[in-house]
């Protein structure tokens, strides 16, 4: 131990002992360096002092005699007076045989009372090593401390120590101290001046350091460096290229970090004239084949997105270090070629370059990019193997590489295993909760960040904010709303569009309303935000007004803003509006867009123009699914059930894989052409692809076996469905309903409510009219009043309308006008037709004439009032009103949609209208319907006379 503390530097001890430890004694720093170092680096002292040794050693022997003799006679009894003995004497004689300042260092580091000792040593460069290892390891309370002692000791410092002292106090961030030195200094040199202005450049107070700047006697090319990074750093970009255009004016000579500084002012400002030509300076003065300014080429060009350039640039280059490399690999990810960056990743490990914190975040991030999980678990394991685990911004591009690739669990496994957990580590998790939508798990996460006391930036908000808005928690993110207005990230343009999107899906349709007008900056996220907020809220037309506003406010509407948009025009069957945005669509050269495309396909499928989006879908290069289902849809929707077959049917011809919507569809048209077979075939389909145990495909086969008439076959759908929601209620209950089953309609309605399955408005009606069928007025008027007080479904003009049909039929025409009467609403034709229908089973013609007259005022062109009347006229006996109204219906022009029906035989569907005889079988067709009539005639059954308008009547 002796020799070890006698041949082993002294300042490393010194700053051991004083600095870094805080040991109090020898030992203590021993075992520290013992510990951390081992033994190979306890030693390093040890060669350089040999030779300087030899003259102590019996100054050592002196000490070490002296000591003993003092020690036993005080100490006789205590066994390890020796070793005591031994390690004060090695460390006097060490003292003694170092160098002068080292002793004064520690002496004054430790507040040692023997400085006069040392008064004929200088101490001027004791106390510029001083300050220079504090700044060197931030030690601000030490660098205090040494500060006040060379205050108290009367020390004048020279220019070069009060740098040092500036320098330092600028380092530990105590700026005020620094400016007290600097402005108390008698003579400044321009290291001095540079110090300064970098300090408050660096540290965000551009103003000030602007200030001192224009103050300096002279300046320098680091003076200029300084004081341009320091405004790129802090946004100022527009002055840092003044700045540098100054220096350029006043013939100032620009360095490699001058260049270096520059071209990434020309990224920042995304000017990539202003980056080529600065590149043109660099070549100019000789410095393009220098490691740093060829760096910072290579990363201006591919931050600037010409990633072409960068990598020429930097094959040429003779010289690569590990900037060059992690500047390439970064431009890789950024502009998207992963594969590249990968490639590049393995060639410089090939070359022995190390990797640095940079390219792995890089690389990660190409991994994530890519999806692909087995390439990221080995780079994981790489970062593993060079100590990169615990660095947090490495530790975080892996934790966001896993959520991305969407290994949750590996995700969670290294986010527990972090050392530190930093509030971007808490980011990247949040993020990878909210992209695979497990909203809760992130609101969880966010929670439990208060515990860990990383505080929430403007990520975190938007993340959680995303979360609330998948997981519909709007109290949650009410709460989110107050502190993003406590912490002032409410004015952050992220924060506010991600509350807008939560809002909207939340339903809270005046809040976000609310946050779109209070905000004092919006950009085209914030527009689709709200847009996309009224649309799902169904405020189609305030989604036109808005539209019209963001243009009128100059942005320039993207793919997502005329998706929306046009949704809201198929909603409102608004065509007109639809083709100004065809319009607008195709001069913003985004008419091939697949998702526009959709957009414009379902606008007019919905609004009746079949042949138009029929036209589009075969423009469009190569269609999406999305395309096929809104042709199939369309389609089906406006009864051309037989053309949507078709398509379908063509679809799988090319060898285009359908998915639910798509089968969905299918199933739709089966049941509005009753063609079992062909439903049975698609749910062959379905189960072969392991699709039937998706809750919205069975809900629409159990649908389409109801509308067959096949009921049995539509429960057992039913009862094998593994999961149920109100849809697949509402059509089993519409099944019933509609087949005249009303008991069992009924049955399933009370089966539904203990299950705890919430009806909607699409239950009732279909309850109504099960009802209404089976003549249940009192359960009827139950259900009508069950809507309002134990639901809180405002009824809607089909569940009024359904009233009017079941009082009517039941109990009568005046009990149904009473029901019309207390509308909360005007009633619309279809409410009447039912009060028309009923008059006819009661033969009211009066009742008939009023319902009548309201139809007419509200659709004139609609001949069905006038054939249903005159229907109740010859049911009366009042031939001349018949008369009349057929005299009537041939003077107006009025023409009646003709009847239509269909069959399917052998698999080949059959249509007929009235008096068709387009089929080649007319003949026998109309023999076997004559042969049919004389039969029912023969058994009693007679058709009603008075309900035909004869022949005239189907010319109409």
């Amino acid at each position: 131990m002796t020799s070890t503390f006698a041949t082993y530097p002294m300042d490393v001890l010194c700053l051991r002992l004083a600095v870094k430890t805080g040991s109090k004694t020898m030992s203590q720093v021993a075992l520290s360096m013992l510990r951390e170092e081992g033994f190979a680096s306890f030693y390093t002292g040890l060669g350089p002092s040999l030779v300087l040794i030899a003259p102590y050693i019996a100054i050592n022997f002196c000490i070490f005699d002296l000591m003993k003799k003092s020690l036993l006679e005080k100490y006789q009894k205590r066994p390890e007076t020796s070793v005591v003995t031994a390690l004060v004497s090695a460390s006097l004689a060490t003292v003694m045989c170092y160098p002068r300042d080292t002793v004064r260092r520690q002496m004054q580091m430790k507040g040692s009372p023997y400085n006069t000792l040392l008064d004929a040593f200088p101490a001027k460069k004791t106390f510029s090593h001083l300050f220079q290892e504090c700044s060197k390891l931030r030690e601000l309370k030490v660098g205090r401390q040494a500060h006040a002692q060379m205050m108290t000791t009367g020390f004048s410092p020279t220019v070069f120590v009060a740098n040092c002292l500036v320098h330092m106090y600028i380092r530990c961030m105590d700026l005020g101290s620094a400016r007290k030195v600097f402005d108390d200094m008698p003579h400044r040199d321009i290291v001095s001046w540079n110090a300064i202005v970098f300090g408050y450049a660096q540290n965000g107070f551009v103003d000030l350091a602007l200030s001192l700047f224009s103050e300096m006697p002279v300046c320098d090319v680091i003076s200029w460096n300084s004081i341009i990074s320091g405004c790129l750093q802090n946004g100022n970009l527009i002055e840092a290229a003044e700045l540098f255009l100054e220096m350029r004016m006043t013939g100032m000579a620009s360095d490699r970090t001058t260049f270096a500084i520059v071209l990434k002012l020309s990224s920042a400002l995304e000017d990539h004239a202003m980056g080529t030509q600065i590149h043109g300076l660099v070549i100019k003065v000789g410095l393009d084949m220098d490691v740093v300014a060829g760096s910072a080429v290579v990363d201006m060009y591919a931050k600037n997105k010409n990633l072409g350039d960068s990598y020429c640039f930097f094959r040429e280059m003779p010289q690569r270090n590990w900037v060059t490399w992690s500047a390439l690999i970064g431009g890789c990810a950024k502009n998207e070629e992963f594969i590249c960056g990968l490639e590049l990743f393995v060639e410089m490990q090939r070359e022995g370059i190390p990797v640095s914190q940079s390219s792995y975040a890089s690389i990660f991030r190409s991994c994530a990019g890519l999806s692909c999980l087995e390439a990221g678990r080995q780079l994981h394991g790489n970062a593993l193997k060079n100590d990169f685990i615990s660095d947090i911004i490495v530790g975080t591009a892996i934790l966001d590489m896993y959520a991305k690739c969407e290994s949750l669990g590996d995700a969670k496994k290294l986010f527990r295993e972090l050392p530190i957990r930093s509030l971007q580590t808490c980011n990247a998790m949040l993020v990878g909760f909210t992209r695979n939508d497990l909203g809760i798990e992130a609101l969880k996460l966010f929670q439990s960040m208060n515990s860990l006391l990383v505080g929430a930036d403007e990520i975190s908000l938007s993340a959680v904010l995303s979360a609330c808005a998948e997981a519909k928690a709007y109290l949650q993110g009410l709460q989110v709303h107050c502190l993003a207005i406590k912490t002032n990230l409410f004015l952050n343009i992220c924060v506010t569009n991600s509350m807008l999107d939560m809002y909207g899906k939340c339903r809270a349709l005046a809040d976000a309303c609310n946050v779109f007008e209070e905000m004092s900056q919006r950009d085209a996220v914030s527009w689709n935000a709200v847009l996309t907020a009224l649309e799902q809220n169904e405020c189609y037309e305030e989604t036109l007004s808005y539209f019209n506003q963001m243009l009128v406010w100059g942005l320039e509407p993207d793919v997502f803003t005329y998706g929306t948009v046009l949704k809201a025009c198929a909603a409102l069957q608004s065509l007109n509006f639809g083709m100004q945005i065809h319009n607008m669509v195709m001069k913003a050269g985004l008419g091939l867009d697949p998702f526009v495309g959709c957009s414009l396909i379902d606008m007019y499928c919905k609004c009746g123009m079949l042949e138009a989006a029929q036209g589009l879908h075969k423009r469009i290069v190569n269609p999406t699914i999305v395309s096929w289902n809104s042709i199939i849809s369309g389609f089906s929707l406006h009864k051309q059930s037989e053309e949507a077959q078709n398509v379908f049917s063509w679809m799988l011809e090319i060898g285009l894989q359908p998915d639910n919507f798509t089968y969905a569809s299918a199933l739709d048209t089966c049941s509005n052409l009753a063609t079992v077979g062909l439903g049975k075939q698609i749910h062959a389909h379905i189960i072969k692809k392991e699709l039937n145990k998706d809750v919205f495909i069975s809900s629409t086969l159990v649908d389409m076996y109801a509308k067959s008439g096949n009921m049995q076959d539509s429960q057992l759908m039913f009862e094998k469905m593994l999961e149920r929601d109100f849809v697949s209620w509402n059509a089993i209950i519409c099944g019933y309903a509609n087949h005249g089953f009303g008991m069992e309609a009924l049955r399933m309605f009370e089966r539904m409510q203990m299950e705890k399955i919430v009806p909607n408005h699409a239950t009732f009606l279909a309850v109504l009219r099960a009802c209404g069928h089976a003549g249940l007025v009192d359960e009827g008027l139950h259900y009508f009043e069950s809507m309002t007080q134990h639901y809180c479904l405002e009824p809607q003009l089909e569940h009024y309308s359904c009233m009017v049909d079941l009082l009517g039929r039941t109990k009568g025409v005046h009990e149904a006008l009473e029901v019309i009467a207390c509308l909360p609403f005007e009633a619309d034709a279809v409410i009447w037709r039912t009060l028309l229908s009923v008059c006819q089973i009661h033969r009211n013609v009066e009742v008939a004439e009023l319902a009548v007259r309201n139809i007419l005022a509200l659709e004139p062109n609609d001949p069905s009032a006038l054939i249903l009347l005159s229907n109740i006229y010859a049911q009366n006996g009042r031939w001349d009103e018949v008369s009349g109204m057929r005299r009537m219906m041939r003077e107006s022009s009025m023409k009646k949609e003709p009847g239509c029906s269909w069959i399917e035989v052998k698999g080949e569907m059959y249509a007929f209208i009235i008096q068709d005889n387009a089929h080649p079988n007319t003949e026998q067709i109309y023999d076997t319907l004559d042969k049919l009539v004389e039969e029912m005639s023969q058994t009693g059954s007679e058709p009603d006379q008075q309900l035909f308008i004869h022949e005239e009547s189907n010319k109409i």
